[in-house]
């Protein structure tokens, strides 16, 4: 009986299947490296997306506010003469960005000042130039 009671257990042990193989722990963890490093190329994307709107929207609002500066002068101010070309703002370290902007006489009527207003990144990596085009009447 003892001999039955040995062969048994040995015929029962070998079907058994506990915990995983070696080779799969390996493959998950390959499976699981390759999504992480996804994951961290699209953070990289998205933390560069993230720059270049936000020195889009800088430069939009440099512009806008320059517009509006401009805008608010005497029609013949020194800053509207439209014989200095261009106008400009260089950049500084407090301004990431050099404006310039130009003036062109009697047009697209007369009595008015068509004032094209161009904000350039110093960065031009995640930056974009903005062009804003105003007309200005006397």
């Amino acid at each position: 009986m003892k001999r039955d009671f040995l062969e048994g257990a040995a015929t029962d042990r070998s079907t058994d299947r506990d915990g995983f193989a070696l080779i799969e722990v390996l493959m998950a963890m390959v499976i699981f490296t390759v999504g992480i490093l996804a994951l961290a190329g699209l953070q990289i994307t998205t933390i560069s997306g993230n720059a270049a709107a936000r020195m889009q929207t800088e430069a939009t609002a440099i512009g806008a506010r320059i517009v509006e500066r401009l805008r608010s002068l005497p029609f013949d101010h020194e800053d509207l003469v439209p014989t200095v070309h261009p106008h400009s703002l260089p950049a500084s370290g407090s301004r990431p960005y050099a404006v310039n902007w130009t003036v062109r006489a009697d047009t697209p009527v007369n009595g008015t000042k068509t004032v094209r207003v161009t904000v350039i990144p110093f960065n031009k990596i995640n930056g974009r130039t903005v062009t804003i085009n105003t007309i200005i009447a006397e």
